[in-house]
């Protein structure tokens, strides 16, 4: 009997990634209190993060393709799906429904791991980082940033690389406005570059 309530207890204890303890136990009472909300469900919180790498050369080479689908999974620990052409561009040689780039959408403890996995380890590796912009949010709370090649991520090996390829990190929140938004990205633990 001892060893049931042994297991059950152990069960409960799960696994939860650090910024998403930091969130729960800092970050949000810290946004309560300084925007003033009257319920807990008007705290802005993080709703997904989109990680998008497009590749034009793949209309002549499938093989790069398949290399950005792998360097994607890599990186966020989650299977990248293949993004296709909407609509036909002839100066581009762009036909409708051909392949173009690779996409991963990711909620969840594995939102939180990779947030907490660029933030800490892959932004300090750019070279020359003094931070990231503060003024790239949308006007609805959601923050975009480009990053200009895959090998700041640990997980991509130099070696194995056929090109250097940049991407799209877009941060989308249910805060109302980009100020409610940049705070609790700043609380959250984004090296925002300081404004001069």
């Amino acid at each position: 009997m001892a060893e049931k309530k042994e297991a059950a207890v152990v069960e409960t204890e799960k696994y939860v990634p650090n910024l998403k303890g930091k969130y729960a136990a800092e970050v949000a009472p810290a946004l309560m209190q300084k925007f003033g909300y009257k319920s807990t469900m008007q705290i802005p919180r993080l709703h997904k993060i989109v990680v998008n790498c497009g590749c034009g050369e793949a209309r002549d080479n499938s093989k790069v393709l398949e290399a950005v689908v792998g360097d994607l999974t890599k990186i966020t620990g989650q299977k990248a799906i293949i993004t296709k052409a909407k609509k036909s561009v002839a100066n581009f040689k762009l036909r409708e429904e051909m392949p173009i780039g690779a996409k991963v959408t990711l909620r969840g403890d594995r939102m939180w791991e990779f947030l907490d996995r660029l933030f800490n380890v892959a932004l300090p590796r750019v070279r020359d980082f003094r931070g990231i912009n503060p003024n790239s949010f949308d006007g609805r709370g959601n923050y975009a940033l480009g990053i200009k090649e895959q090998l700041i991520f640990p997980e991509i090996e130099y070696d194995k690389i056929d090109k250097i390829r940049g991407m799209d990190v877009v941060i989308c929140t249910t805060a109302e406005t980009d100020e409610e938004a940049r705070e609790l990205l700043t609380l959250i633990g984004a090296p925002f570059a300081a404004q001069a």
